[in-house]
């Protein structure tokens, strides 16, 4: 199905659904004005185009015991298909890594966004998961101190 032209009325429902998964048609048709069957039909018309994707529930990470963020930069020592195949296949694997990233403009070739209990379950995903991935040349790891912005919502300023 084509990507449909999204209008104003497209655009606030897709800003409240990303604020709220959980609202209901009947409050979502009350709060952008529209009534609620051609409200559900938009909505089923975003998903069938692909421009919702999918509803999520977000967790608190601290309050699971996740409390450490992590960016991990990783360094191939080439870039060959099979390695980059071999790669990903293994980080998609693994429940620590939330984001995972092919990246230009730096001394890396992935970006990786992880979560960790603490230090030492950290160290032993680097020891043995991470670094026995074959064709590494390098890993520089960051720790988040703070997060300053964390969001999920798209920006949507660019629909009128």
């Amino acid at each position: 199905m084509p990507t449909p032209k999204l209008d104003r009325i497209d655009r606030r429902i897709l800003e409240e659904i990303q604020a709220d998964g959980s609202i209901s048609n009947l409050e979502l048709s009350e709060r952008i004005g529209l009534s609620p069957s051609p409200c559900a039909r938009r909505i089923k018309i975003l998903q069938e185009t692909g421009i919702i994707n999918r509803q999520i529930t977000l967790l608190d990470q601290d309050k699971l015991g996740l409390p450490i963020s992590i960016y991990v930069m990783v360094c191939l020592e080439n870039q060959e298909s099979e390695r980059l195949e071999n790669f990903d296949r293994n980080v998609s694997a693994w429940p620590e890594v939330l984001e995972c990233s092919l990246i230009t403009g730096s001394d890396a070739d992935y970006l990786l966004k992880v979560v960790m209990p603490d230090m030492d379950y950290y160290q032993r995903f680097l020891l043995k998961k991470l670094n026995r991935i074959d064709g590494i040349r390098s890993i520089k790891t960051s720790f988040v101190l703070r997060k300053i912005v964390q969001r999920t919502e798209l920006p949507l300023d660019h629909i009128k």
